[in-house]
């Protein structure tokens, strides 16, 4: 039997081909589990779970605005719904959901873009904890959250000032459900990596030696959610 055999995992942010998520997907149904992918963008989401499916793994592909609790919420009806050998319960939430984005110096910067990065990082995530949590706590399950290496001690925030912020919100969301959520069963756990090899970095910032490849981070997002981690909460673990 595989860690996750037949088990429910939920990532969030699994769009575009060549992101992180794309990867993390792929592990998890290597390791046996059905996938629930979610993004914004419905064709880019049903190709993902196309190919997974292709290669004869079970994925659902659904399309809708995160950081509105309303369509979280329905979004985890649906995935339930779509999922029904899972009972009502989901064993990971997996909050890839997000973006980087430069805003430059705070004094000459687009209040839009303040907004966005809270947007696409914290309320997702926020929302999707959310809906999930009593799926999560049936399951006993895991949440892990994406910060940012730059967020934490020694971190350069110089120019991402809003970037930078609305990670260090996912880290509070993160210790906050941590606490909140021991009772239940449910453990809270981040990965702050630096740049991770994706299509879209290597397109934007082209190729150099520190990278972060996106298998790396898909073998932490699985530990973190593994048996090997059932005493791992509320901590951070840095990737570089």
């Amino acid at each position: 039997m595989s860690e996750f055999s037949d088990q429910l995992v939920v990532i969030t942010g699994v769009g575009r081909k060549g992101q992180a998520g794309e990867a993390i997907a792929r592990a998890f149904c290597e390791a046996g589990a059905h996938v629930a992918l979610v993004d914004l963008a419905e064709d880019q989401v049903q190709e993902r779970a196309g190919a997974l499916r292709t290669a004869g793994f079970v994925a659902t592909a659904h399309a809708g605005d995160l950081s509105d609790a309303g369509n979280a919420e329905q979004i985890a009806r649906d995935i339930l719904a779509a999922h029904p050998s899972a009972k009502g319960k989901v064993h990971a939430l997996v909050n890839a959901a997000g973006g980087f984005g430069f805003t430059g110096s705070l004094d000459t910067s687009d209040p839009a873009g303040w907004r966005t990065q809270f947007t696409i990082s914290a309320d997702t995530a926020y929302a999707a904890t959310r809906a999930f949590l009593p799926a999560l706590r049936a399951a006993r399950g895991s949440v892990v959250y994406f910060a940012s290496a730059a967020t934490l001690p020694g971190g350069s925030t110089s120019g991402i000032a809003a970037y930078a912020a609305a990670k260090s919100a996912v880290l509070a969301l993160m210790q906050s459900v941590s606490q909140a959520e021991v009772d239940n069963g449910v453990r809270a756990n981040a990965v702050a990596p630096t740049a991770i090899r994706t299509a879209l970095n290597l397109g934007t910032m082209g190729d150099k030696d520190r990278y972060v490849d996106r298998e790396s981070v898909a073998d932490v997002v699985l530990f973190l959610c593994g048996r090997g981690a059932r005493n791992v909460t509320g901590q951070v673990i840095t990737l570089q």
